[in-house]
């Protein structure tokens, strides 16, 4: 599996409008859409951004334009011939004292039920009035530490390292936390309560927290800081 990886010390942010979409794709994304609710009632048409574009501008610097959507854009994914905007997400890797990095689980109802991965979740666009900006998406990042181990952080604690783009195009953006307690971790349960409406279509449930090897923590920061610039 293919994976870009960049440096990033300022990231620029730009709203965009959401490409016309072909009635033919629409119906079809709908189709795909009401299908897929059949099958699993959780999912839930709540607000999401996508990743419109993403280039470098200088050194250190991304350029990222975003599109408000909802996770019905996403359905276009299964739509033969329709184009659907890569999604966007944010990470965080939350260490121990002892060099180790927290993980949290998948739900059953999820694409990828059981699954350990770095806690976070897709953005979400601003509410009115308010601005989708370095600050706000590390709001988010700590939410979502918060929400899914009970990791509590402030957004000023977190440090973007990272920029990541997958082969579907998915961009992520991974922060870092001030390394936490390893003895406080067994008394530290998730917060347990029913996913938000926004998050809803990919819910995550994390009955306990894990610990990825005390290597795993070291070698990341390393591949963060050399990450290609081109």
């Amino acid at each position: 599996m293919g994976l870009d990886l960049f440096d990033v010390e300022r990231l620029l942010l730009t709203e965009a409008a959401e490409p016309p979409l072909p009635p033919q794709d629409a119906t079809a994304r709908d189709r795909v859409w009401d299908t897929a609710v059949k099958a699993n009632p959780v999912l839930f048409d709540g607000p999401a951004v996508a990743c419109g574009e993403l280039e470098r501008t200088g050194p250190g610097v991304l350029r990222l334009s975003w599109v408000r959507v909802t996770y019905r854009h996403y359905a276009l994914r299964r739509v033969p011939g329709a184009t659907a905007l890569p999604s966007l997400f944010v990470n965080v890797v939350q260490p121990t004292d002892d060099g180790r990095v927290l993980a949290a689980r998948m739900s059953p109802s999820t694409a990828a039920p059981g699954r350990w991965q770095l806690p976070g979740g897709s953005v979400e666009p601003p509410q009115d009035g308010a601005v989708l900006d370095e600050a706000a998406l590390a709001c988010q990042a700590a939410r979502e530490l918060a929400e899914e181990l009970g990791v509590a952080a402030s957004a000023e604690d977190l440090e973007l390292c990272v920029v990541t783009r997958g082969e579907s195009g998915s961009v992520g953006l991974t922060y870092l936390a001030r390394p936490f307690p390893r003895q406080r971790c067994a008394l530290t349960s998730p917060l347990q309560r029913q996913p938000s409406a926004a998050r809803a279509a990919n819910p995550i449930s994390t009955p306990s927290c894990r610990w990825a090897h005390r290597t795993t923590w070291p070698v990341w920061t390393a591949r963060t800081r050399m990450a290609a610039s081109a």
